[in-house]
Formats: C-alpha cells, sequence, structure tokens
C-alpha cells in the first residue's frame, strides 16, 4: 500500500480489526520509509456495478459519492456517523446482492429516499428537494406537509 505522506510504495500492516458495521476489514498501517501511520478500509466487491443515469449514460458505483450525498443531506442533523455508514452499507449490500451489473440511478435514489425517511425527517426532505428536481417554492411545501402529515399517522 502506497504511503500518503511520501508515496513510499510499501507499509507494514500494524493492526487489523473488522469495521464497526462488519462490512470492512480496518487495518492500520506504517510507512516503511517514513515511518507515518495511516488507516485503511478494505471492502468485498462482488462484482463491477454500473450506475445508470439519466439518458443512459453510465458510470462505476461509488460508495464515497452515496456516502457523500447522505452526508450533505444529515449536515447539521442529530444523525450519528455510524447510522449514516449502516445505511450507505445496507444500500451497498442491496445494490451488489440484487445480481444485476447495471442499476438504474432512481433505484438507488429510492432506496436512499426510503433510508433517509427512517432516518431523519429534515435529511428526507433536503434530499428529496435534489432528488425529486423541486423547481419552486410550492414543490417544496406540498412535499414538507405530505411529511409531516405522514409523521402524524
Amino acid at each position: 500500500m502506497r504511503c500518503p505522506f511520501c508515496s513510499h510504495d510499501n507499509s507494514q500492516v500494524k493492526d487489523s480489526r473488522p469495521s464497526e458495521d462488519g462490512t470492512s476489514i480496518r487495518r492500520r498501517r506504517q510507512c516503511e520509509d517514513c515511518g507515518a501511520r495511516f488507516t485503511t478500509f478494505e471492502r468485498v466487491q462482488l462484482r463491477e456495478l454500473n450506475v445508470v443515469k439519466s439518458g443512459s449514460r453510465r458510470e462505476p458505483f461509488d460508495r464515497t459519492k452515496l456516502d457523500r450525498s447522505i452526508a450533505i443531506a444529515c449536515r447539521k442533523r442529530p444523525v450519528p456517523q455510524e447510522r449514516i455508514d449502516r445505511l450507505v452499507s445496507s444500500i451497498q449490500r442491496q445494490v451488489e446482492t440484487s445480481g444485476e451489473s447495471e442499476i438504474d440511478s432512481a433505484r438507488i435514489g429510492g432506496m436512499v429516499m426510503d433510508g433517509l425517511k427512517a432516518l431523519d425527517p429534515v435529511a428526507y426532505i433536503r434530499f428529496a428537494s435534489v432528488y425529486k428536481d423541486f423547481r419552486e417554492a410550492k414543490d417544496f411545501e406540498e412535499f414538507a406537509g405530505s411529511v409531516s402529515e405522514a409523521g402524524r399517522e
């Protein structure tokens, strides 16, 4: 593993353990050249997955992009990082075990919406405003109203 500090090609693994959610291996490494320590994570990748975007454009599935979009929706909300990590891992597991090599971006968006709905109503509305492409304040009002009505039931 290349050192992120000095770019030396070799490092030693000092400690390995499963991550908190059990979906990856956390490895603590030390560079053989400069002695700097850093952490890496290993995850199982079952197959190459492509996301089919609008206009039939394809791009590789990117867990960090999914994590970043959920984290943005949850910004300044009382949602612990481990809950976000579990949601991202759950969505990734669903996508990987679907048996398909391509998945529609709208399907992933729906999974995120379902997960955020259970996680935090404000994060759910924030994500929906981008995902559903609200054009006017009226669109936002109607959606937020439907969320608050569902919460009362």
